[in-house]
């Protein structure tokens, strides 16, 4: 209850985050029928990296600033530089989207997202943010225990068949939660086997997360992808030194869309020893 993105908003891990997410609105638009969205830890939906949380660590100076100073020409990197810029231009230039935000921004009129923010303040501001748009239920509520609720999705007599889960947790205590993240996976691929689940997560030390990847593994998803950027080396428990999605039902070949993306993202970001990797952990059928 105690953490506030906005003192991380456009750091190294949410333009991971965000060009991966971006990429998975996007192939879910390549069809044409309806699909649904649901943002378990959505936050506030809209940053500024000029206020005085953002000022504090300055953590975006070494994300989102040095990566449009790069530009580096990547599709996918530059799907996600277009989405900033036209954040921008409708709330300024200093602005940062979160995810329900971009979610809104890459899907369509017929698509539907939900939205879930336990703290009461970034709640009220999330609300206030999409309170004009009809696509968008924001719910003031435990995002882990809406999973039970809003999955499978359904708007009156229509059932979506095709959409995307972001989990993307604070990890203010960091072992517990991933057991809760975990299960939340489960859950949600119990009620919805044919959506897709993403799952952010913060890396100090790699070599710590052996457990938790054999965890991973065990899913009980129909295909299992795992992305990763260390922008530095993983020598430092103190520090989160890099972050990464596991992608449970993601696109077909999607690895081949994203491989040099993460490239581009390391060279621009990366210090010495930087690294990504990029691996299924269970092949698509």
């Amino acid at each position: 209850m105690n953490y506030r993105h906005a003192f991380h908003a456009g750091n190294h891990a949410d333009v991971l985050k965000h060009i991966v997410l971006l990429a998975l609105c996007d192939a879910l638009v390549a069809k044409p029928g309806a699909c649904f969205a649901l943002d378990t830890h959505a936050g506030r939906g809209l940053y500024r990296l000029d206020g005085e949380a953002a000022g504090k660590t300055g953590e975006a100076l070494d994300g989102i600033a040095r990566l449009q100073a790069e530009a580096p020409h990547e599709p996918l990197v530059q799907r996600y530089l277009a989405a900033v810029r036209a954040c921008r231009q409708r709330h300024g230039a200093h602005a940062y989207p979160g995810s329900p935000w971009l979610l809104a921004h890459a899907l369509r009129a017929q698509d539907r997202i939900a939205a879930c923010e336990l703290h009461p303040e970034e709640a009220h501001v999330l609300r206030e943010q999409f309170a004009s748009d009809p696509r968008v239920a924001v719910h003031q509520r435990d995002g882990y225990a809406a999973l039970k609720a809003l999955l499978p999705p359904r708007q009156g007599e229509t059932r979506f068949g095709r959409g995307l889960v972001l989990v993307d947790p604070p990890y203010e205590a960091q072992l517990d939660e991933f057991d809760i993240a975990l299960a939340a996976l489960r859950e949600a691929l119990a009620r919805w086997p044919q959506g897709m689940v993403a799952l952010w997560y913060p890396i100090k030390q790699r070599r710590a997360l052996a457990a938790i990847q054999r965890r991973f593994a065990a899913l009980e998803a129909k295909s299992i992808l795992q992305a990763e950027l260390l922008v530095r080396p993983d020598d430092s428990p103190l520090r989160m030194n890099g972050s990464g999605m596991l992608l449970l039902n993601p696109p077909w070949q999607f690895e081949r869309t994203l491989a040099p993306a993460l490239e581009a993202i390391r060279a621009a970001l990366g210090e010495a020893g930087a690294s990504t990797r990029l691996a299924w952990l269970r092949t698509p059928p």
